[in-house]
């Protein structure tokens, strides 16, 4: 274990990903500071008293003040912004010109060998400029049930993706979560890239049955196809990049894309990594009939 890595700058730090590194460095004692464009709503959502500082992807004007100071950062990017070049890698380069020692990288699963995919730049830029950091490749993530598949599954009853007959090995936040946070304290943790995978591979039929059993009302999946699943995001209000990258993950899901179980989290953690069932068990009243889409992501 090394000296503690601090302050890290949190981005993302409401998000479900973010919100747990926050809960994490708080449990482990490691100052941070959450990042966003409203500082104001930080404090609010993260509790009275969190330091906070102003960054917004989008204008590149507040990387530099965002990053003062600090010696860790957690990087995510946010789904609206698809020209990392001009975002996230610039924000790489103000934090190593402010000092920045580590970085945390949210990236999903198979960026390595996926060049379309946004987060392959930004792992290849971290690398080039040879900062110490840690690449998180989680597969699909089981508050995925809570966000992107909320409506249909509280209002329609239904899961409805392009994902065939796809199994996945669904992870949760959590449990990334816990390594991002623990890598601004551990040494071993730092210069590796990991794939992170649930426990197990399900199917979304299985995970309709797990869904129906604990919510006691029939829940179905409903394969979508491509164009159809388009159109569904389209009328959900999603941008039109944003559905391509989203229908394409999807599509992949039929292949097998996310279906392998790695045991690299089981490791990291020392324990089980949470399954889509306990998150299920955990978060029922996420789809109850009477229950916001704003009070059900702030649950997630």
């Amino acid at each position: 274990m090394s000296q503690v890595i601090a302050p890290v700058l949190v981005s993302g730090a409401t998000g479900n990903v973010g919100r747990e590194v926050v809960r994490l460095l708080r449990e482990l004692g490691v100052p941070f500071v959450a990042a966003g464009t409203d500082p104001a709503q930080l404090a609010k959502s993260l509790g009275a008293g969190t330091p906070t500082a102003t960054l917004d992807f989008r204008n590149p004007a507040t990387y530099a003040r965002a990053v003062h100071g600090m010696r860790g950062l957690f990087l995510l990017r946010p789904p609206p912004v698809a020209n990392v070049r001009d975002t996230l890698n610039v924000l790489v380069d103000r934090a190593i010109e402010a000092g920045v020692e580590h970085v945390a990288f949210l990236s999903v699963e198979g960026a390595d060998r996926q060049s379309w995919v946004p987060h392959h730049a930004v792992e290849t830029h971290l690398a080039q400029r040879g900062i110490s950091a840690t690449i998180l490749r989680p597969g699909f993530f089981a508050q995925n049930l809570a966000d992107a598949y909320l409506a249909d599954i509280r209002d329609d009853d239904r899961l409805y993706v392009p994902a065939g007959r796809g199994r996945v090995a669904f992870v949760d936040v959590s449990d990334v979560g816990e390594v991002a946070a623990r890598s601004f304290l551990d040494e071993r943790l730092r210069r590796q890239a990991f794939t992170l995978t649930g426990p197990e591979a399900v199917t979304f039929d299985e995970v309709a049955a797990r869904l129906s059993a604990q919510l006691q009302r029939a829940i179905r999946y409903r394969s979508a196809s491509i164009p159809g699943y388009a159109l569904h995001l389209r009328g959900r209000g999603m941008p039109w990049m944003q559905i391509v990258v989203q229908t394409v993950l999807h599509v992949g899901l039929r292949f097998g894309n996310a279906a392998q179980v790695d045991p690299t989290l089981a490791r990291l953690l020392g324990r089980r990594p949470r399954s889509i069932e306990q998150y299920i068990h955990d978060n029922e009243r996420l789809w109850s009939r009477g229950t916001s889409s704003a009070t059900s992501k702030s649950g997630s």
